[in-house]
This record gives structure tokens, C-alpha cells and sequence, in this order.
């Protein structure tokens, strides 16, 4: 499944020695771009969490998700885990923006003077 949206805030990253070795997570909130705009928190596990390293608040991406819901002493846990993160825009700065091109007012026609026509508009 793929959900599209602007980040708005990148998470603390989280790391932790499991039984499997050492791991690493981050969170990130992504806001949804609908007509009823959603947040919605999506993690990052592993090796996949320097895919957001480049990225900064404010730029549209698009994310791969899997969701999945747990049990866990009769209470239902859900989990959206983003296993691919793509750029769709980046911030441009000024100074890479391209330059306008300069106005040439040799091309226009001559202007006349104006009249006193005694009306105030």
C-alpha cells in the first residue's frame, strides 16, 4: 500500500538490544493530502531509517507501508511500518531557483501623455 503526504516531524530515533542483536526505529508524522487532510505516525526499522535522513520537514513524499494489528493481553495493537520512502519534492532554495528573464522596455509602443479629462478616476 502507498500513502502520499508532506512530513511534518520527524521522531527521535529509538534503539534498543533485542534478541536478535541491537535495532533501530524512527517515527515520522505524515499528513495526508485529501480534502479532509489526515496525521498519521509511521515507523522506520533497520537499515531503512537512513532513507529519511535526507529528507526535511515539509517536503512531499511517498511512502510504502504495511499495516498490521496484534493482540496482546485482549487489547488490539496496530502498526504502520513504511518499508520504502520516496521524495516527490524538495525545498528549493532562492539561489537555485532559476533567474527571470529581464524586461525589455524598448518593445513597447510609446506611451502618450495623459489627458486632463477633469475626471478623478
Amino acid at each position: 500500500m502507498e500513502v502520499q503526504g508532506k512530513l511534518i516531524k520527524k521522531l527521535d530515533k529509538q534503539t534498543g538490544e533485542g534478541k536478535n542483536g541491537a535495532w533501530v526505529k524512527q517515527e515520522f508524522i505524515l499528513e495526508t493530502q485529501e480534502q479532509y487532510p489526515r496525521k498519521v505516525c509511521i515507523s522506520l526499522w533497520g537499515d531503512k531509517v537512513k532513507e529519511l535522513d535526507p529528507i526535511q520537514p515539509g517536503e512531499t513524499i511517498k511512502v510504502s507501508i504495511n499495516i498490521e494489528s496484534r493482540e496482546f493481553n485482549g487489547r488490539w495493537y496496530t502498526d504502520v511500518r513504511a518499508w520504502r520512502v520516496e521524495r516527490l519534492t524538495s525545498n528549493v532554495k532562492q539561489s537555485d531557483a532559476p533567474a527571470l528573464p529581464s524586461f525589455d522596455e524598448s518593445i513597447l509602443p510609446p506611451s502618450e501623455p495623459a489627458v486632463d479629462d477633469g475626471l478623478p478616476f
